[in-house]
């Protein structure tokens, strides 16, 4: 008896493949009556593009929800457009200004920022470093000069632009920008003295920069003549809080009553100090000067307004952006290293 007939299973039926519905670079072009090339412009050099051609193809974007594939572009190029910044810590508002007037150089020209945290302890400086060169960063922007003999050859041997802020040294790593710390110690103690006060004392966080101040500071507090011996000194661990200093403040003062002036390591601990001396009855300026640093947006506030030390963190972080940019675009900048100063703002403080 024959065998029944079988009938082959037919082969799957392969539905024809759908779009994935995502918004390409030909969709804006076509959208804006551009090229792609043009659209890649806008979204990689917008310097480049007339304005009103960067107007309506930032329009179509929009309009078209388009979200660029950074991954993809990055891979392709070889450049990432991250720029990474390390600073000692995200809370403390001394390196705020800086930061901002870096974030908005950067994404003018399509760059985005990538911020990262350090402490201020340089023990994990070379594992830190080797965090952010493995995100493959167009540029890496420290608000601290690299102390790691290893750390510093590292950076050098990538070729990724590096720019060290917010203090000078006689050999940076790639390019620098920043002030003297010493400076700003010399230049408080001789304005001390220039208010005539004979009893300085200071109150400081624990970072090495402002170690750096208070070493400047006693030392030529010692050699004007001023003082008592040794600085009477609060120190705190950094970054400092208002209740901190205060707490600092009110030891010191407990130890020496007779201070009538007082450095302190940043605008936030001179808030504690005179909230403190307030709340002991003392008159500021008669009975106590009071010095800043960093002329926060608080500090002409105050009552008293603050006497501070200015640092202009807006062009540190304009000039670090344009560096790295530069660098990224294979242009050499004009110089590598420049000392922007600091100005002491005098108010009702002292």
């Amino acid at each position: 008896m024959p065998s029944p007939s079988t009938t082959p299973t037919p082969p799957p039926t392969r539905k024809a493949r759908r779009g994935t519905g995502r918004v390409t670079l030909a969709d804006v072009a076509k959208r804006a009556e551009v090229s792609t090339q043009t659209v890649s412009r806008v979204l990689n050099t917008p310097q480049s593009v007339p304005p009103a051609t960067l107007a309506r193809v930032r329009q179509a974007i929009r309009d078209c929800g388009y979200v660029p594939d950074r991954l993809a572009g990055a891979l392709a190029s070889g450049r990432s457009r991250l720029v990474a910044a390390l600073v000692p810590t995200i809370s403390g508002p001394v390196f705020q200004e800086t930061l901002q007037a870096l974030s908005q150089a950067l994404a003018g020209r399509g760059y985005q920022l990538m911020l990262g945290e350090s402490g201020y302890d340089d023990a994990d400086e070379e594992q830190l470093l080797e965090n952010l060169l493995s995100r493959r960063p167009d540029g890496i922007v420290l608000t601290r000069i690299v102390q790691s003999a290893a750390a510093r050859e590292r950076l050098k041997a990538t070729g990724v632009p590096v720019v060290e802020t917010w203090d000078l040294c006689a050999d940076p790593v790639d390019m620098l920008i920043g002030f003297s710390h010493q400076a700003v110690g010399h230049e408080v103690a001789e304005f001390i003295a220039r208010l005539g006060r004979r009893r300085p004392a200071m109150v400081t966080g624990d970072d090495p920069r402002a170690g750096l101040r208070r070493a400047a500071f006693a030392a030529r507090l010692a050699a004007l003549g001023l003082g008592q011996g040794q600085l009477p000194t609060a120190s705190a661990k950094a970054p400092l809080t208002l209740g901190a200093a205060r707490a600092a403040f009110a030891a010191l003062l407990d130890d020496h009553p007779d201070i009538d002036a007082v450095f302190c390591s940043t605008d936030v601990a001179a808030w504690g100090v005179v909230t403190e001396a307030q709340s002991r009855g003392l008159k500021i300026p008669q009975d106590l000067a009071v010095i800043g640093f960093g002329d926060l947006s608080f500090a002409k506030d105050l009552l008293p307004s603050l006497t501070t030390v200015r640092i202009n963190g807006t062009a540190m972080g304009e000039q670090a952006a344009q560096w790295i940019m530069d660098r990224a675009e294979g242009l050499a900048p004009a110089a590598r290293r420049l000392d922007i100063g600091f100005t002491l703002v005098q108010r009702d403080s002292t």
